[in-house]
């Protein structure tokens, strides 16, 4: 089976890059050799060296004094998530807001083909120095290729120019797009606000197991929020201003709705 070195095209990845919340990406094998490293924005500079070795110690204290490795560290707005994958540890760097359900799907895709390409090339992933000429531009054009995939939609510059535009409407409050996996696409929000917020509606959204369906949710200002998972492929919240009426808010869901579907479709 080979890897499809196709590389997205440099624009569409820097504006993706621009826009993630995701900073950094590390993957090391298991003794904390660091043979990968990623710098998505500008925000963190960090040492892969000193990182792989610091995330391997703490597993390996959290499985003697708890029984089981730690998935998340969180530090103030951003956050340490580990996947660990047979013989390889892959380690993100990201804003507390991003889902780690979407992050664990993106890792699962970039380790099925790098598992492919390290038994390709038969070499030890476990040894002290994990060396291959080809692995840093083979991870490169994976990593770009799963992400360019993962993070965009059908007509996705149309619906955020679209999205955009219902500032426009007295009786939103906000609007927010997330993918099938809850990955944001789009808000209205600034980041801190926005990762206020999620925090308020999480347990809305964990009753379904994760699966996105339908979600109302009043605040204590009386602000309320109208939702609908569109064609398996993204989900999309409004919030109401606490004058607006139920009857015009669902309307305006249903038009927004259809609006989102014929793009889509495009």
């Amino acid at each position: 089976m080979e890897l499809d070195n196709q590389v997205p095209l440099p624009s569409k990845l820097h504006r993706i890059y621009e826009d993630t919340n995701i900073h950094n990406l590390y993957i090391f094998n298991r003794s904390g050799i660091c043979f990968y490293g990623k710098n998505f924005t500008s925000y963190f500079k960090t040492e892969k060296n000193l990182v792989s070795p610091f995330i391997t110690a703490l597993m390996s204290f959290s499985q003697e004094m708890i029984g089981k490795k730690f998935r998340t560290i969180e530090m103030g707005d951003v956050k340490f998530v580990i996947f660990e994958k047979g013989k390889i540890i892959y380690n993100i760097l990201c804003d507390t807001i991003e889902n780690e359900m979407f992050l664990d799907e993106i890792i699962s895709k970039i380790n099925y083909r790098l598992s492919i390409y390290i038994e390709k090339e038969n070499f030890d992933i476990d040894g002290g120095i994990v060396f291959d000429s080809k692995l840093k531009e083979v991870l490169d054009n994976i990593i770009d290729d799963t992400l360019i995939n993962e993070f965009t939609l059908n007509s996705e510059e149309k619906i955020l120019e679209y999205m955009k535009g219902l500032r426009q409407i007295d009786e939103i409050d906000g609007t927010i797009l997330l993918t099938d996996k809850g990955k944001v696409i789009y808000s209205s929000y600034p980041k801190t606000s926005l990762k206020e917020f999620l925090k308020e509606v999480d347990f809305r959204v964990k009753i379904y197991n994760n699966s996105i369906l339908k979600l109302f949710y009043t605040f204590k200002d009386r602000r309320f929020i109208f939702s609908e998972y569109i064609q398996n492929k993204c989900f999309i919240i409004l919030v109401f201003n606490a004058h607006a009426k139920f009857g015009i808010a669902a309307c305006h869901l249903n038009q927004i709705v259809l609006s989102i579907k014929k793009f889509l479709l495009n």
